[in-house]
């Protein structure tokens, strides 16, 4: 059981479940969704849904971010490169380097990001 003087550091996710990942969050036409399981200064963890053709532009990431395909497929362009990758694969998009998503069909992720330590 959950000791409730505390914040959690895992949030939006019953604690003493079992889950099934992929199931934590759904897919929504013409939309991206994503739920945030930790955030913090060293870590963040998300799940995503994206619904075929929706993506994320480009942008860079203040640490390495590893995606591991919970669902579906997608094309991943990191500095340039075209990463295809599909349920099960995971991928390492690295820090500070400009990367994109595009879903190649409704495809579901789970977002690992490890930050940088503060200097």
């Amino acid at each position: 059981m959950q000791v409730m003087d505390k914040m959690p550091l895992i949030k939006n996710i019953p604690f003493s479940e079992a889950h099934t990942l992929v199931d934590l969050v759904n897919y929504e036409q013409g939309r991206v969704v994503s739920r945030t399981l930790a955030q913090n200064d060293a870590v963040s963890v998300t799940l995503f849904a994206f619904d075929q053709g929706e993506g994320l532009s480009t942008h860079a990431a203040p640490g390495d971010a590893l995606v591991q395909v919970l669902d579906g497929e997608v094309l991943l362009t990191i500095g340039g490169k075209e990463v295809p990758a599909k349920t099960g694969q995971v991928v390492v998009m690295p820090a500070d380097i400009p990367h994109s998503v595009q879903a190649v069909t409704p495809f579901k992720m789970l977002l690992v990001v490890v930050k940088k330590p503060k200097q």
